[in-house]
């Protein structure tokens, strides 16, 4: 359902800003609203979980984010939908970290672990792709208010799953609240956050969009300091400065960031290049999302027991970066089957054997208590990462397809297309580059071989009922 929710909205955007009629301009903040308050609240959603008990958080979470879905789709007016996206930010940062943490504390035996968490990174890797068809679907079919009320089907099984099958675990002496470090990190990333999308609605060089983005570091730079001085930190470091979770966080920020080219830019080609409608362009993904399904689920069973972490991250951003490289082939006229199919299929691999191997080891290892915390930093990494790559590749995209547009004359129609394919190959081209650095650092930060199954065994919960 979070997944989903990335680009099931992007798919209704032009209906619901037909139907309840606001501007270009204020579009954006249908998006940005979610962001901001899911990106800059994970932490202290992670935390919540830790201390008040994963189960509860989770259905809490799960609850707010179907009312808020509902708000959204009787929306009337254009605050009341931006309202209704903050406020399911708000709940997706409980529900998030709460899901995966939960997880975590759940699955300790080494084999089922493998299979939770490569059924977990399928859907975590796919759950975009299967966003854009069923909002096609949804918004051709019914309405882009259906785009928000599936939510409440999603949320009502697995509420009525969790109240079942799951057992609250808490720690048997609460420990406080860190309110120095929520503060400083939750304002920090939504510096951050907030900096990175108006970077892309302006420019980089815009004094609102410096002045975040300074704030957001500065903050972040206060809240590692205090983390390092408090009893009870909201992000003890010792979760990220382990090599093997560190470098798994940073794989999944990397990639986070050149992931997000494939979405979009391949979205605008498909549907304003080759002609194929909403729901056309969510089942040329589908491919992708079958391969990452394959790879995820096969990696984490079959491959990760054997070799460890390190080689399957590493060769699934190098599969990402030989896809992306692929897709600076296209062309206005390139043909879906040719110049577009085996790129989907090549990075569908690589991303599952990115995303369930790097979200296992990122939360491999944690105490119990800390388990929320460390799980909210993978959805932290892949919130920044999304931001960062929403901002960046969208500059260098525009500023290619301008640089290309000058000195031609008079901008005939396909003058324009072929500007606008080269701005999209332009960040296919930089999306590549990030998944080569990606692999050659990430590779270096990961341990080799399997980690150790005394580490697997360390997240044992001690269950409170």
């Amino acid at each position: 359902m979070v997944v989903l929710d990335a680009t099931i909205v992007n798919i209704a955007l032009p209906s619901a800003q037909k139907d309840l009629g606001f501007s270009d301009a204020s579009r954006q903040w249908i998006i940005t609203a979610y962001a901001l308050a899911f990106g800059s609240l994970l932490l202290l959603g992670g935390r919540i979980g830790d201390l008040f008990g994963r189960k509860w958080v989770f259905v809490a979470g799960l609850a707010g984010f179907a009312v808020a879905s509902a708000l959204g789709g009787v929306a009337q007016s254009f605050g009341m939908l931006v309202a209704a996206r903050a406020l399911q930010g708000v709940f997706g940062a409980m529900l998030a970290p709460a899901a995966l943490s939960l997880l975590t504390t759940t699955f300790t035996e080494p084999a089922e672990r493998n299979k939770a968490f490569g059924i977990f990174g399928a859907i975590a890797g796919s759950g975009a792709a299967v966003g854009l068809l069923l909002g096609g679907v949804l918004t051709e079919y019914l309405s882009w208010r259906w785009c928000l009320y599936v939510n409440l089907a999603f949320a009502g099984v697995a509420v009525v799953g969790a109240l079942i099958l799951l057992t609250n675990s808490r720690p048997a002496e609460k420990p406080k609240l860190d309110i120095p470090g929520t503060i400083t990190g939750s304002v920090g990333l939504f510096g951050l956050v907030y900096g990175f999308s108006h970077a892309a609605e302006t420019s980089w060089a815009n004094g609102t969009t410096i002045a975040s983005l300074v704030a957001g570091v500065v903050l972040l730079a206060a809240f590692v300091v205090l983390q390092q001085r408090v009893a009870h930190p909201l992000l003890p470091l010792r979760i990220v400065l382990d090599r093997d979770r560190g470098g798994s966080y940073l794989a999944i920020g990397l990639s986070g960031i050149a992931i997000f080219g494939v979405f979009l830019f391949l979205t605008y080609y498909l549907q304003q290049n080759l002609g194929f409608s909403p729901i056309k362009t969510g089942l040329a993904f589908l491919p992708m999302t079958f391969a990452i399904m394959f790879s995820a689920t096969t990696s984490q069973t079959k491959l990760l027991p054997k070799v460890g972490p390190r080689p399957l991250v590493g060769s699934g951003l190098v599969l990402g970066a030989i896809g992306m490289l692929y897709l600076t082939g296209i062309s206005p006229d390139s043909s879906y089957a040719t110049h577009v199919l085996p790129a989907l299929i090549v990075m569908g691999l690589g991303f599952g054997l990115i995303f369930a191997p790097a979200i296992s080891s990122a939360t491999l290892g944690v105490d119990p208590h800390d388990a929320g915390v460390a799980s909210a930093m993978v959805n932290t990494m892949q919130q920044i990462g999304g931001s960062i790559g929403t901002a960046l590749l969208s500059t260098l995209a525009a500023s290619a397809t301008t640089s290309y547009l000058q000195g031609k004359g008079r901008p005939t129609p396909d003058l324009v297309a072929t500007a606008a394919v080269h701005g999209y190959t332009t960040a296919f081209y930089w999306s590549a580059a990030i998944f080569a650095v990606a692999a050659v650092v990430c590779t270096a930060l990961l341990r080799p071989g399997v980690p150790a199954a005394e580490r697997v065994g360390a997240g044992a919960p001690a269950m409170a009922h």
